[in-house]
């Protein structure tokens, strides 16, 4: 089970260690930091004593070779860059740079990057896409020792798991935000900026993607955000791994993958608007364990008649999926329309793997692979 990280831990704690090949029942193992560190408070704010403030030493964290890691930090905008405007309304508006002034004391060089300042909700594939090849790109310096992503909460599970099938990296990458922006009386980014960069000090060969969030730490494979006004924001579908191993690198920018929610009673309409719009993919947001209407299970029929691949999924954000009920409009019938059941992942998620499947070429055969089978007994 992952445990969650003390209360204190953006204070209190340093050199996280992740068990072996990001296991997703492992959790964190910290130690304690002296009472110097515990006792230093956050930089300020501003460019200026944010440069300054960037390298830090009253803890020191030692890598194998003795040397101060260096660790790139990714600024794309969300909440944990924003601040409110005279009219009350929060948006971008900090730089990385400012982020990580707001750090305490650490021994760790940090190299910020500007990617983007956008709030999640407008982020679109070719803006993850271009999140996913920063990450790319610092992974392939052989200085940087690991990769943090300041990212909004609203997509963030979607851009974090774009990035593992992608890249599949080995060095650690650790996606982080905030749920409150940064002049809010419940500001929670620098906590969840300092767990992140611990979580990114990993010994070489502990790779790969995790969330740093709330105090907890949790590879992105089914995860969903589950609260809107809560610090512990994220939860995962089930505590398994991923089914889709191997890279998917293709980009995945120039694709149209839509999600239509259902609702009792719903008709094709909606799915027929993403087919005009010429999607070639398409998820539902079904009910329950993935079931809708006659009238949607006709309009996924027609889809299937184009080519369109479609995915079911459920607005439900707990519980495996199941195609087994009938009468017309469940996930037994969608299924024999020709829809792919999604057995674990959420709506935003499937839309990634699908697209991402899509852009790499993938035949449909290893898609249902991807999305019906167990990990343990999938081939992707």
């Amino acid at each position: 089970m992952i445990r969650p990280l003390s209360p204190p831990a953006a204070q209190d704690y340093a050199g996280c260690r992740r068990p072996a090949g990001l296991d997703p029942g492992g959790g964190c193992v910290y130690r304690k930091l002296s009472d110097r560190s515990r006792q230093a408070g956050p930089a300020q704010a501003g460019r200026s004593s944010a440069r300054e403030g960037l390298r830090n030493h009253a803890v020191r964290v030692v890598t194998g070779t003795g040397r101060i890691p260096l660790l790139a930090v990714l600024a794309t905008g969300g909440t944990i860059a924003s601040s409110r405007d005279t009219n009350g309304a929060a948006s971008p508006s900090l730089g990385a740079a400012d982020l990580l002034a707001m750090l305490p004391p650490m021994a760790v060089d940090l190299r910020p990057q500007e990617v983007l300042a956008k709030d999640s909700a407008s982020l679109t594939l070719a803006d993850m896409q271009r999140i996913s090849d920063a990450v790319a790109a610092q992974l392939a310096d052989p200085g940087i020792a690991g990769v943090i992503a300041l990212h909004g909460t609203d997509a963030m599970e979607e851009t974090a798991l774009l990035v593992q099938l992608q890249h599949a990296p080995r060095k650690p990458v650790v996606f982080t935000g905030a749920q409150f922006a940064s002049d809010h009386p419940r500001s929670d980014g620098a906590r969840n900026l300092a767990d992140a960069v611990r979580a990114a000090l990993q010994p070489p060969g502990q790779g790969g993607v995790v969330l740093a969030f709330g105090g907890r730490l949790l590879p992105v494979w089914g995860l969903y955000k589950f609260a809107s006004d809560a610090p512990d924001a994220f939860r995962r579908v089930a505590e398994e791994g991923p089914s889709v191993t191997r890279p998917l690198p293709a980009p995945v920018d120039s694709l149209r993958v839509d999600i239509v929610a259902t609702h009792p009673g719903s008709d094709g309409l909606h799915l027929e608007a993403s087919l005009a719009a010429g999607a070639r993919g398409i998820v539902i947001s079904a009910l329950g364990s993935g079931n809708a209407t006659p009238e949607l299970v006709a309009a996924i029929a027609r889809a299937r008649a184009q080519g369109v691949v479609v995915v079911v999924s459920s607005r439900v954000p707990e519980g495996l999926l199941s195609p087994i009920y009938g009468g017309g409009g469940g996930g037994h019938d969608m299924r024999r329309a020709g829809a792919i059941h999604a057995r674990l992942l959420r709506p935003g998620q499937a839309r990634i793997l699908l697209a991402a499947m899509l852009a790499n070429g993938c035949p449909e055969a290893e898609i249902a692979r991807a999305f019906e089978t167990a990990p343990e007994a999938a081939t992707t």
